[in-house]
């Protein structure tokens, strides 16, 4: 999956400027306005690759993504100028963050030059990034031993970017969005009788990431106090609610929570596009709000009813009877 954000040039001094000293043992990179930027350079201090690592101990976080830049030899003045891009997604970082990062981690590679990275990993803990961490890194990549969940996490990473430019051959969802996607056909005419005013109010759906085909999950009643209860906390969901104003309004409702994996999180947001499309298209509904959340909690009664009171205030004031013009 691709994020639009690209290298600067400022970027790319810097990596010129870690290729040729020899008392710097990396680079620190960060997003920041849609782009990727330098950030600390990491000395070196130590006569070799794993004491630096030390140096990291400096500028990481618990709860911040980074892209670190290292330098793999021993010997900083020597002809070997091979990088490791290390991927930083520590599992407190903020969601948009990780999905962010995920997604960008190629661009950075590619704009950079391919050439200079033999290697890219991808971690979530910070012990992985010490000398004992990097060890069995490198054993378990020798041995071939099964994944690790660093490791799985980073193939569910390589196939949600392929997500994009494979597509699959979807009921509904192949035309105007981001990705196309299977529908089970239940979906459609659970979403006509949430359109029709049957007693049920709630459709949830969800994604099943193997087969990335859009599932029915349920069909029930609920309060506007009750939307969160009913969703589903563990996993994420797409949801559509029958509000009860005049117009009985539908609100697409989107909920991923933070243990979601990785592949999950960048599938459904690439997915909500056409899933709303599908709903329209096919269920025949007309979609009037939308929310986005990582946890149900977050859909309160008073967050539904806040949406609609924001529309209210911007019809009374556009049909505001303009003032007389005063005197002059």
């Amino acid at each position: 999956m691709q994020s639009g954000i690209s290298a600067t040039a400022e970027l790319q001094q810097a990596l010129q400027d870690l290729l040729t000293s020899t008392t710097q043992r990396g680079l620190l990179a960060t997003i920041s306005q849609e782009a990727i930027v330098p950030a600390s350079p990491i000395p070196s201090t130590h006569a070799t690759f794993l004491e630096d690592l030390s140096n990291l101990r400096d500028f990481i976080n618990p709860n911040e993504a980074l892209y670190i830049l290292l330098r793999r030899s021993d010997v900083l003045s020597s002809l070997d100028k091979s990088l490791v891009a290390v991927t930083y997604v520590p599992n407190a970082a903020p969601v948009r963050q990780k999905m962010l990062f995920a997604a960008t981690r190629l661009t950075l590679v590619r704009e950079l030059g391919g050439e200079h990275f033999p290697e890219s990993i991808f971690c979530t803990e910070a012990d992985e990034l010490t000398a004992e961490g990097w060890e069995k890194h490198v054993k378990h990549t020798e041995s071939g031993n099964p994944l690790t969940a660093e490791e799985q996490s980073l193939q569910d990473i390589k196939e949600a970017e392929a997500l994009e430019s494979r597509g699959t051959q979807g009921q509904s969802l192949a035309q105007g969005g981001r990705i196309a996607i299977r529908a089970d056909e239940s979906i459609s005419g659970a979403l006509r009788q949430l359109g029709e005013g049957g007693g049920d109010n709630l459709v949830q759906l969800r994604m099943d990431a193997p087969t990335e085909t859009l599932q029915f999950v349920s069909s029930g009643s609920v309060t506007p106090d009750s939307i969160a209860s009913s969703i589903d906390k563990q996993e994420p969901r797409f949801s559509f609610y029958r509000h009860s104003d005049p117009e009985s309004s539908i609100v697409f409702i989107s909920t991923c929570p933070s243990s979601a994996k990785i592949k999950e999180r960048m599938l459904y947001a690439a997915s909500r596009s056409n899933v709303i499309s599908l709903a329209q298209n096919e269920g025949g509904l007309k979609v009037a709000k939308r929310l986005e959340a990582t946890n149900p909690d977050e859909i309160t009664a008073q967050v539904v009813e806040d949406e609609f009171k924001a529309e209210e205030k911007e019809e009374k004031k556009g049909f505001a009877k303009p003032k007389r013009p005063g005197r002059r």
